[in-house]
């Protein structure tokens, strides 16, 4: 595992104590998991996926990822719906380890309750939550 000193928290984002990201849009957000994350899970063989216009709630698996270690479910970081997949990840999986915060992400929501954003950790705060 890497140093956690090594790893990339970018401030522009939103982080849940799930370890999952979020990047907002206008109305709109893409999410993926974290940079600690993917080094936890090690190689990523597979994601499940969520179709588009699937509906959850913040807090809710809409997917999962599976690694040569384990399986781990995947959680809205707030409430939505999915208005985009992103596809590549069914023939590289990896990209998530490679560039979790670039092309390894994983689904685009469209906000559902704005106010849910004020739940989300900072950079500076996941950077905490993860060294306790």
């Amino acid at each position: 595992m890497t140093e956690i000193a090594d790893l990339n928290f970018p401030e522009d984002l939103r982080y849940t104590d799930n370890h999952v990201w979020l990047r907002m849009g206008t109305g709109t957000a893409r999410v993926g998991i974290t940079d600690y994350a993917q080094d936890q899970l090690g190689e990523i063989v597979f994601i499940d996926l969520p179709e588009v216009e699937d509906q959850f709630a913040g807090g809710e698996a809409f997917g999962g990822a599976e690694s040569l270690k384990s399986v781990s479910d995947l959680y809205m970081p707030v409430s939505g719906q999915v208005i985009n997949v992103n596809h590549q990840l069914e023939a590289a999986p990896t990209l998530v380890n490679a560039q979790p915060y670039g092309d390894g992400w994983i689904i685009e929501i469209r906000l559902e309750n704005p106010a849910e954003l004020d739940a989300l950790m900072t950079s500076e705060g996941y950077l905490k939550f993860i060294q306790e």
